[in-house]
């Protein structure tokens, strides 16, 4: 066996918070998948912030296991326990386990072999078997594959089980992606950020048991952070395709009430479905922004790259489109203008121009959004160093 000291082939890294139930049982799992496999492996167990005889348990196994480093993160979270872990990992190939029991060490070996054969990632799927009773909370059964599903679908990765604990990465692959989160949603956040980088990934099929001890997970909470941050980064799914929609459907009816009045079922309609049709257009615009806001957010602080957005930048800038909302809005100002004026030469009277003004307000409020957007985008496009 390789002299691990130096230079390991594998890390194995382990988050830990609060395991005294599991901990010794998955150390000699592992210690046992080592010797018998003839690994050349060291072994990263992070702890973040355990207040039972977690700690206390790992050092005392410390003596026996040369293999063995536990390191301390005080930032509490999945994530940043394996920021932490994955920073210090020194082998070429890196396995990232529960330190709960659910998972079986004996994959170690078969993880590493997908990516001896190729594989820059490899992930298991716990729903390839069918899951023993009660080893999961009941909503999981249906949000894991849920979220799964989106991401498989917003980012054309195909893989079953973004959550599955059980994963491994190379160390040059690690090196293509920019990791951020701190919470669950970091389980996600690695898988999207491989996708993105266009690693290739693997998937492999393996038995989940119930976890020793206590659950940490909260099910909503973990899960909506798991969704925004798919959300986050699929803004074009989540702003720009109903912003479209909205913007595009408004404005074709708009230009049609301007122009005819509208007949439903036989009853007349006259200017009033306008505002209808301008809410549509104000929506849709500012889900527009949205989706840009979004994307160069994702850009400059979540490690995200896109040549299109990065390009536009060198064409579109504060100052153009900040001319241009203003430009709108004067031509806003200017239709309330001509009303004004129709209004005093005709004595203060009467007058029919309801669709001129909403007509003109509608301009002048895209004409603010665009003024006032451009400037929020140039501060989101500031990168941070």
């Amino acid at each position: 066996m390789k002299n691990i000291t130096e230079n390991p082939e594998i890390s194995i890294v382990l988050p830990c918070l609060n395991e005294e139930g599991s901990v010794i049982f998955c150390l000699e799992k592992i210690k046992s998948v080592i010797r018998h496999d003839h690994l050349s492996a060291e072994v990263i167990i992070v702890d973040n912030h355990s207040t039972d005889h977690s700690v206390e348990l790992i050092e005392k196994e410390k003596l026996n296991f040369p293999e063995l480093t536990l390191l301390k993160e005080t930032r509490r979270g999945y994530g940043s326990a394996y920021l932490k872990g994955l920073s210090h990992a020194r082998g070429e190939y890196i396995c990232m386990f529960d330190l709960d029991g659910s998972y079986d060490f004996a994959d170690i070996p078969r993880l590493v072999k997908k990516m001896r054969d190729g594989a820059e990632m490899v992930i298991g799927n716990r729903f390839a078997h069918k899951l023993e009773k009660d080893v999961m909370p009941l909503l999981h059964y249906f949000g894991s594959p849920l979220l799964s599903g989106l991401v498989r679908w917003f980012f054309g990765v195909k893989v079953r089980d973004v959550h599955c604990g059980a994963r491994a990465i190379t160390k040059a692959a690690l090196k293509k992606i920019t990791l951020y989160t701190a919470g669950m949603e970091f389980a996600s956040e690695m898988i999207i950020k491989a996708a993105k980088a266009k690693l290739r990934i693997e998937e492999i099929s393996i038995h989940y048991h119930k976890r020793i001890g206590e659950s940490k997970l909260e099910s909503f909470s973990d899960g909506w952070r798991h969704l925004r941050f798919i959300l986050l980064y699929s803004p074009f799914v989540l702003f720009l395709t109903p912003g479209l929609f909205f913007f595009i459907l408004g404005g074709l009816g708009m230009f049609y009430m301007y122009f005819e009045n509208l007949k439903f079922f036989n009853v007349q309609l006259y200017f009033h479905p306008m505002f209808v049709f301008s809410f549509m257009m104000i929506l849709g615009y500012q889900l527009i922004f949205f989706a840009g806001f979004s994307k160069v957010y994702a850009i400059t602080h979540l490690g995200d790259n896109d040549k299109w957005v990065e390009g536009m930048f060198k064409y579109i800038t504060i100052e153009r489109a900040g001319f241009l909302g203003l430009g709108i809005a004067l031509l806003g100002v200017l239709i309330y203008a001509f009303i004004l004026t129709k209004w005093i030469v005709s004595g203060f009277g009467a007058l029919n121009e309801t669709k001129n003004a909403i007509l003109a307000l509608t301009i002048l409020i895209l004409g603010v959004q665009t003024f006032f957007s451009a400037f929020m985008l140039s501060t989101l496009g500031i990168k941070e160093k």
